[in-house]
């Protein structure tokens, strides 16, 4: 009887060698915030990516389209971006495999000190912004609404990293940001700072998605990939989206950001976090769809896209649904 145990483990032990041995790496890249990890740390911490035969490596970037940069140089697989950077989808760099969450994290951030009460008041200001994100998207939405050009302002581009060190120098007088840096910002600078306007303001003619995105040649070449870590997430964030699990998660990704955990439990109030089924409803009734219809409308009317695509062209609506399978 020792003897079969023996062989019995040892075979187990063989099997989930071999198994691990042939497991798929993926890159992954993610920015610093609990938006961007809440459901891939889940995965991994929970093993739903090792269960689908895929390790996952997760690798910081700052942006979006920085996060696309390195796509294009075949350094990451897969990538999380936020709402900002899905005009580069609609321009066809990359396509979406999944929906991520509706967020309400951006903002546009002033000083008091600097002579800011109103957001009309930016005029003539140094505004801080990261070019091609979320936070150039609600400057312009905020300055559009206070009868603003971007002329009118002394706009400083910068890295998404250095915006919150900036502003609380003082070395600029507004910024648009997300989650933490708003935060960070806020209780950073003793009241002096407070948001003119966040994506609440703008919900009437842009939806603040964040997704899943692939290269195109990638996806052609590893669509079975593609679907098996989208039903990764799917499991991961029914687990995630419990508000009963925020303060699990929010460890994790703590841990995986080098943050205390109150600075990522202070996020979890940053978005709608959908779970499975409430992504499945909005698949099959069109509502998805008409989120990023929406959100390509509001990329037209700023300027940052020419014209009209399909959605279909660039969101892989069928890999969403496959991945229910």
């Amino acid at each position: 009887m020792k003897k079969l145990f023996a062989l019995l483990l040892a075979l187990a032990l063989c099997l989930s060698a071999a198994a691990f041995a042939s497991a798929e790496d993926i890159n992954v890249a993610y920015m610093p915030n609990y938006a961007s990890l809440w459901s891939v740390v889940t995965g991994i911490q929970k093993g739903y990516f090792a269960e689908e035969g895929l390790n996952v490596t997760l690798y910081e970037f700052a942006d979006g389209p920085t996060i696309i940069a390195a796509m294009e140089n075949g350094s990451i697989n897969l990538g999380y971006i936020g709402p900002g950077a899905h005009k580069l989808c609609i321009a066809g760099r990359a396509k979406i495999f999944c929906m991520s969450q509706i967020g309400n994290s951006d903002a546009v951030l002033a000083s008091k000190k600097a002579g800011i009460e109103t957001a009309s008041q930016l005029k003539g200001k140094k505004v801080g912004y990261a070019s091609g994100t979320s936070s150039e998207m609600i400057l312009r939405y905020c300055l559009e609404d206070a009868g603003l050009v971007w002329e009118d302002i002394q706009a400083f581009e910068m890295d998404a990293s250095s915006l919150a060190n900036a502003m609380i120098s003082g070395t600029i007088d507004a910024c648009a940001c997300w989650s933490p840096s708003t935060g960070i910002i806020i209780n950073a600078c003793g009241g002096d700072v407070f948001p003119l306007c966040s994506n609440v303001n703008f919900a009437d003619r842009d939806v603040s998605l964040a997704s899943w995105i692939v290269l195109p040649k990638y996806y052609e070449e590893n669509k079975d990939l593609v679907k098996r870590y989208t039903r990764a997430l799917y499991k991961a964030i029914d687990f995630a989206s419990n508000p009963d699990n925020y303060e699990q998660v929010a460890g994790w990704v703590a841990a995986q950001c080098a943050q205390d955990l109150q600075v990522a439990m202070n996020q979890t109030g940053d978005a709608a976090w959908p779970n499975s089924a409430e992504i499945k409803a909005l698949l099959e009734d069109g509502t998805m769809e008409s989120y990023y219809k929406v959100q390509q409308q509001g990329f037209i009317k700023t300027g940052a896209v020419e014209k009209e695509v399909p959605v279909t062209d660039y969101v892989l609506f069928d890999n969403m649904k496959d991945a229910f399978n």
